[in-house]
């Protein structure tokens, strides 16, 4: 009790020294009246610390990865020039994760596949998600086509004087050129590369090869896989420590390259992404959870923290080992979730297919290009297909996005716009993706009847709930 107390009064102090220094900028701002800048500074600071120690009786890492955020943010604005510097943080955080995707795919999905010697059910379980995968992310599409289209958001959007027709480095795909890349010609090429859809097809081939030995052959590589499972569990345990330390850099980072003026121009543009991503949460994911008859609050607690890290990090890579242990800890097997979440990374993109179906129509409307029902049906097909595999590198789908609109001979300024919002865009489309493959893993769970059936370690039940 008296712990709920002090997270109270500490919410408290924040909302209302936050208020005060709200209400005061408005007075310097709008009237003739000098408020004294060191007055406004301290007043940020201090509900920043309200907000420190919120999280501190909370006790909570989502509680600090927001106090992260929030700080990186005041920092990024009062001391631009120092907060440059600060993008190290966020890229040791970025770098420490992604030494834990590939081993962690690859230990899971081996255990998930060959652990249960039933590979009827692994081929089950992949026709029903890419079933789903691909209903969903259709609406996504669809969602996005409209939401542009109705608010037009490029439509009187200047070409700067400056403009180069330069291009960024791109080449479109054929069908022949996508379905290749997902096959690796080097296992270890793969994972420096990052490519997760390359380490899903080998583990998931290696498995169903360990899946045909006997068992006196299969059990020393499977209780290898298991072991190093845990261990990488572990792993994230310690990397999730530093998180809200690199969220503090990365805000940071942003926020004194871009500052918070680089909202005005494209408003309108990043107001339609949100209040599409926003309608697609209301009126698809909400309704599927409902179907599937998950509980929703355990649901919302369970995917809160790998939200908040794909959010703040613009990289649904960085929440991908919190995920797979908070849908453990939700009820769905390990093995399901090994399988569906991965996988989902390369072809569940919600967000990102949603973004770029309003970024390339935005680019149409900029140039003053009128394209057909049927031509925009076209590229929206061009890009769902390009962005497979890309979900865990940030700022990707500005490339892709870049490649197919040079393909389809629209002018590159309108592209080159979008990177002074980019960030902001991308923390809403790859927290919308994270969002989607978790309740996809639970879906999929519900639908083979495996909902709830294991009970997870108390080492993961304890790591999701602090």
């Amino acid at each position: 009790m008296s712990n709920s107390r002090s997270q109270g009064r500490f919410l408290i102090a924040f909302l209302v020294l936050a208020g005060i220094a709200a209400v005061l900028w408005a007075i310097g701002r709008y009237s003739r009246s000098a408020i004294p800048a060191n007055l406004l500074l301290t007043l940020r600071w201090a509900a920043l610390l309200a907000v420190c120690g919120y999280a501190w009786a909370r006790r909570s890492l989502t509680a600090w990865i927001v106090a992260g955020m929030l700080i990186g943010a005041e920092i990024g604005h009062d001391w631009p020039a120092a907060a440059r510097n600060l993008q190290v943080l966020s890229t040791i955080f970025l770098r420490l994760i992604k030494t834990i995707v590939a081993p962690l795919i690859f230990s899971t999905l081996v255990v998930g596949i060959a652990g249960h010697s039933n590979l009827r059910q692994v081929g089950r379980m992949g026709i029903k998600a890419m079933i789903y995968f691909e209903l969903v992310t259709t609406i996504a599409l669809f969602i996005g086509l409209a939401a542009i289209n109705i608010s037009r958001a490029g439509v009187g959007v200047k070409q700067p004087l400056d403009a180069a027709p330069a291009h960024i480095a791109t080449q479109p795909q054929r069908a022949s050129d996508i379905i290749v890349h997902a096959f690796p010609e080097n296992i270890a090429k793969s994972v420096a590369e990052g490519q997760v859809l390359q380490v899903v097809v080998f583990s998931i081939i290696f498995a169903i090869a360990l899946a045909l030995l006997g068992e006196s052959r299969r059990r020393p590589m499977l209780q290898f896989c298991e072991s190093l499972s845990e261990v990488m569990f572990k792993f994230t345990n310690i990397v999730m420590l530093f998180a809200p330390i690199g969220v503090c850099g990365a805000m940071a980072y942003t926020i004194a390259n871009g500052g918070f003026g680089v909202l005005v121009n494209l408003l309108q543009l990043l107001a339609t992404l949100y209040a599409a991503l926003f309608v697609f949460l209301g009126g698809v994911l909400l309704p599927v959870i409902l179907m599937a008859r998950l509980p929703l609050r355990r649901f919302i607690k369970a995917v809160a923290e790998p939200v908040s890290i794909a959010f703040a990090t613009a990289s649904s890579e960085a929440a991908l080992p919190r995920a797979m242990e908070s849908m453990e800890a939700f009820g769905v097997p390990r093995q399901i979730v090994a399988f569906v979440l991965p996988t989902g990374y390369s072809f569940n993109l919600d967000g990102s297919t949603l973004y770029l179906s309003l970024a390339a129509i935005f680019v149409a409307q900029a140039a003053g290009l009128h394209l057909s029902l049927g031509q925009q049906l076209i590229m929206m097909l061009t890009l769902m297909l390009t962005s497979k595999g890309l979900a865990g590198v940030p700022r990707a789908m500005l490339v892709v996005l870049s490649g197919t609109v040079d393909s389809f001979h629209l002018p590159m300024w309108p592209v080159l716009i979008l990177l002074g919002v980019d960030q902001l865009m991308d923390m809403a489309r790859t927290a919308t993706n994270v969002l989607g493959n978790c309740l996809a893993t639970a879906v999929v769970a519900r639908w083979e009847g495996e909902l709830g059936k294991e009970t997870p370690s108390p080492t993961v039940m304890d790591a999701v709930a602090r």
